[in-house]
């Protein structure tokens, strides 16, 4: 396997004088009193090494294949964290269109099922997406509950699915042997953020919020038991919620300097802005799943004060990859947006390859072995990657800019 490197350059939003969490939760009198420490800033980074035999998803330009040969998405479209499906299949699109651009003999159709990110409505959109016998693979599903909620399902009808996004660990507990993990879990991401919060922001008292979710619930308990005597407290909160003052007492009364939040940007975004209100001057760490700009808009100027974790390589420092999806969808690619181009090249090479039905893409997944451009990717007996990274970020000059690997 490529080991991947990172080539830090210093950011020029050192001046911007941003509080980190060093300087958090200082005691002046106010609301947000707590210990003082040194000001910390970490550069963000320039680039990211790309494995030179990376699979891509044109391949050699002579597959062939029948006309119906369809990849789908099942997972957000709408919804209030829509921005993290959208991310993915994006990069979904974006590997078809490549790969049928080089392969006019195989001309792969592409179709999306929108499950709105809730496990309650999932079921019936993969039902749908299962029963389309055109359909020889999957990608999806983004999220953590509504994964759980309908493994089963695609176990049934032995369709192959790789989720880019779904973190919690107990996913490949369930003995499913159609459910692949493009990115590590949350028994990877929560020791590695519980490190970056006390290693390299330097925060003394951490205090935990998690959400109602599958995915909040294990990246909160995978955290909070790495964090170990640093934890200042922990609290929950639920899906929907949109006023968070008693939970920002607690954080405030218990003089942490940092707050980790395990959830979505929904509730993350406006947490972090009634946190900041409430005169907190501490540092906010959300995860994966709040890692979006919409984070930004919906948390304001409080965003400042925000850096987050994702087993997620930062995709727009992949020259070519950041074109690309820069020229099809007018954006910047967003977390997950590799990961989704990645997984569909892994069917992509295997439809490539004469696997054109269920049962024949679903054993080359099981012996896959190569690069992407994100990552290695060859899986364990459960579905798990090998050796996966997790990534730090940080809101910078109004964006989200990545700072490298974390929790080495």
């Amino acid at each position: 396997m490529i080991q991947k490197r990172v080539i830090a350059a210093v950011s020029a939003v050192a001046a911007a004088g941003l509080l980190l969490a060093g300087c958090a939760n200082q005691s002046s009198g106010g609301t947000g009193g707590g210990p003082s420490s040194s000001k910390v800033d970490i550069p963000t980074i320039s680039s990211v090494d790309v494995p030179k035999d990376a699979v891509l998803p044109a391949g050699d330009g002579k597959a062939t294949c029948a006309a119906t040969t369809t990849i789908g998405y099942v997972g957000a479209e709408t919804g209030a964290n829509a921005a993290l499906g959208i991310n993915i299949y994006n990069g979904v699109q974006l590997a078809i269109d490549q790969h049928n651009k080089a392969n006019p003999n195989c001309q792969v159709q592409f179709q999306k099922y929108d499950t709105e990110g809730d496990p309650a409505k999932a079921t019936g959109p993969t039902t749908q997406a299962v029963s389309n016998s055109a359909i020889v693979g999957v990608v999806g599903l983004p999220f953590s509950g509504e994964s759980k909620a309908t493994g089963g399902i695609f176990e049934d009808s032995g369709l192959v699915h790789i989720t880019p996004s779904a973190t919690n660990p107990t996913l490949t507990q369930n003995g499913w042997k159609t459910f692949f993990r493009a990115l590590g879990n949350d028994s990877i991401q929560g020791p590695a953020a519980a490190k970056f919060a006390t290693d390299q922001l330097k925060a003394k008292k951490v205090f935990l919020v998690q959400d109602d979710s599958d995915y909040g619930i294990g990246l909160g308990t995978a955290t909070s038991k790495a964090l170990g005597s640093a934890l200042a407290g922990t609290d929950k909160v639920t899906t929907g919620q949109k006023d968070f003052s008693a939970t920002v007492s607690k954080v405030i009364n218990s003089k942490a300097d940092a707050v980790y939040y395990a959830g979505y940007y929904a509730e993350g975004a406006p947490f972090d802005q009634q946190l900041v209100q409430k005169g907190f001057t501490g540092t906010f760490i959300g995860p994966d799943g709040a890692k979006d700009d919409q984070f930004i808009k919906q948390a304001g100027s409080a965003s400042k004060n925000a850096y987050f974790t994702c087993p997620c390589i930062p995709g727009e420092l992949i020259p070519d990859f950041e074109k690309a999806y820069k020229a099809a969808f007018s954006a910047e690619p967003g977390t997950y947006s590799i990961e989704g181009y990645d997984a569909t090249t892994v069917l992509l090479a295997g439809i490539d390859k004469g696997n054109t039905d269920r049962a024949k893409l679903l054993d080359w997944v099981k012996n896959y072995d190569a690069d992407g451009l994100s990552k290695h990717y060859k899986w364990d007996s459960t579905g798990e990657l090998q050796a996966p990274a997790v990534y730090g970020y940080k809101v910078a000059d109004g964006k989200i800019q990545p700072i490298g690997e974390i929790g080495k």
